[in-house]
This record gives C-alpha cells, sequence and structure tokens, in this order.
C-alpha cells in the first residue's frame, strides 16, 4: 500500500490511512508518556501534526514499512523539538516537555531520569556527531518504537551491531543527561 500511495494511488491513501495512523497514534503515546498530567500537546495533536506533514510532502518512494517509520520517528522528533522550542520562555525547561528515560531498560535502574526534548535533542546531535550510527539507532528505537530486527533492516546492518550500538547509546545519554552533581 506504500509503494502505491508513493505510485500516487489515491486509494491507496484511503486503505492505509487507518493503518498509519494507529501505528502514529501508539508511537505518540510512548513519546508523551513521561509528560505532566494537561501536558498541551497531546498525543492525538502530534499525530494529527505529523500525518499532515506526511501526506502533505513530496511523494517519497518508501522501501518498505521499517523506512516508513523510521522516518516517521524522524519527523516526530522534529515536533516535539519545535514544540518545545516554541514553549521555552527563556528560562531551560521552562514549561518544556519532558522525557522520562527510566523506562529505557538496562540503565541505572535505580535513578529516573527526566529531561526536555530539547536536551535530548542537544544529546543527540553531540552523539551524531561522534557517532551517527548510534544516534540513528537510539532515534529509530526511541522515537521510532522499532525493533532490533527493524532497525537492523532500514540500516543495513546486522542485529547484533544494532544490540551493541543500543546499549553504548544509552549509556552514553544517560551519563551526558544526568544533572551535575553539586560538590558540598
Amino acid at each position: 500500500m506504500l509503494n502505491a500511495w508513493s505510485g500516487g494511488d489515491a486509494s491507496a491513501l484511503d486503505r492505509l490511512t487507518p493503518v498509519v495512523y494507529a501505528e502514529l497514534h501508539r508511537l505518540a503515546r510512548r513519546n508523551l508518556a513521561g509528560e505532566r498530567e494537561g501536558h498541551l500537546l497531546q498525543p492525538s495533536a502530534l499525530v494529527n501534526e505529523a500525518f499532515l506533514r506526511l501526506i502533505g510532502d513530496a511523494p517519497v518512494e518508501w522501501a518498505n514499512r521499517a523506512h516508513f517509520f523510521a522516518f516517521s520517528a524522524r519527523l516526530m522528533r522534529r515536533i516535539l523539538i519545535d514544540f518545545a522550542r516554541a514553549q521555552d520562555t527563556g528560562k531551560r525547561g521552562h514549561r518544556s516537555p519532558h522525557v522520562d528515560l527510566s523506562s529505557i531498560h538496562d540503565v541505572a535502574a535505580a535513578h529516573t531520569l527526566s529531561i526536555d526534548f530539547l536536551d535530548l535533542d542537544a544529546a543527540l546531535e553531540e552523539l551524531g556527531r561522534l557517532d551517527s550510527r548510534q544516534a540513528q539507532v537510539v532515534e529509530l528505537r526511541y522515537f521510532g518504537g522499532l525493533e532490533n530486527a527493524e532497525v537492523a533492516s532500514v540500516l543495513g546492518i546486522s542485529e547484533p551491531t544494532v544490540v551493541r550500538d543500543w546499549r553504548v547509546a544509552r549509556a552514553w545519554l544517560y551519563d551526558r543527561l544526568l544533572p551535575p552533581k553539586a560538590t558540598a
């Protein structure tokens, strides 16, 4: 259906919309799960914005389902970062959405790390300069909700490589995003 839609088949978009919308909604709920109650950007609004941008942009030749959702993950990341920047009123973190990274497995379970999307974006940009593949793995896993096999397919690497990159990138991000310890 993705290829038919890319080829201009309007009826394919009609058949594809409920499937894509449901998956985007799942990703949006996951991305906004750590937000405070009453947060201005709700999952439905994020999905609507992402969907409008997907169907409004120039047609893309989708390689497969994983490619489509990898693109969607990056798009949602951009929307969340743009929203955080618009909400930030000078004081770092003021009214900015917060991401709860405590749900990332194998990372210091005793600590809960809540950071804003602007900090996460800056850290991912920095990680991307150090190791672009690790940054892509984080983006696909965290924002895209893709499984290791799907990430491997999108990036053209082996699944064990994805597992290693994910483990190293999570540890690096955790260290990078930890608030500095106060010295007494």
